[in-house]
């Protein structure tokens, strides 16, 4: 299953002219196969699903009962985690989704409740894109771990008062700061707020 995944990956990238995109297709075959061969569960997978409140990630995975796991953000093969996870896109993703995985295909990365929880490398990105060949797997054990800590995430059925404040005060931050920069982009605009005529 991963060396397969790993295969398809590079020979994507050895073509030269793929987009962010053109990967998608194949975690998202990764995702649902583990959860069949791993998990005796399928899962479905939806690649680019319409916009939430939050914001719109690549991915979002449900448990095909119609209840949602999570989302998978995916970034370039050659991006650098660390770099993209301070972007206001990523911080408003791990904020407001509570269980996020972010990934540049090759290395992973699963959030909770806005926390890192688990980083695993995957193979080496550089392989596929220097050398033109597969890269090996590594930390196999650890990725799969990964991905069954994504896959058994739930919602609450039931809030407490504690899950439903967690829950509307990430969704309210991000309105905020919405209602902020719409304020601010309309403050900026020469002719705002004036009587023209």
């Amino acid at each position: 299953m991963i060396e397969t995944y790993l295969k398809e990956i590079a020979s994507i990238t050895k073509r030269g002219d793929a987009r962010e995109e053109s990967y998608y297709s194949t975690l998202e075959s990764l995702l649902e196969e583990f959860s069949r061969v791993k998990r005796k569960k399928a899962v479905q997978v939806t690649v680019l699903p319409k916009p939430t409140q939050g914001g719109n990630p690549d991915f979002r995975v449900w448990d095909g009962k119609h209840s949602q796991v999570g989302y998978v953000e995916a970034k370039p093969p050659k991006s650098n985690l660390d770099d993209l996870e301070d972007t206001e896109q990523l911080q408003r993703y791990i904020e407001t989704f509570p269980n996020l995985i972010l990934t540049n295909f090759y290395e992973f990365r699963l959030y909770r409740h806005g926390k890192i929880v688990v980083s695993v490398l995957l193979a080496r990105p550089f392989i596929a894109d220097k050398l033109k060949t597969a890269p090996p797997a590594e930390h196999t054990e650890e990725f799969f771990a990964l991905l069954e800590k994504f896959f058994q995430f739930s919602l609450p059925q039931e809030f407490t008062a504690e899950t439903l404040a967690r829950e509307l005060a990430s969704r309210t931050r991000f309105l905020r700061d919405q209602v902020i920069t719409a304020e601010l982009r309309e403050a900026s605009t020469p002719g705002a707020k004036k009587i023209l005529g």
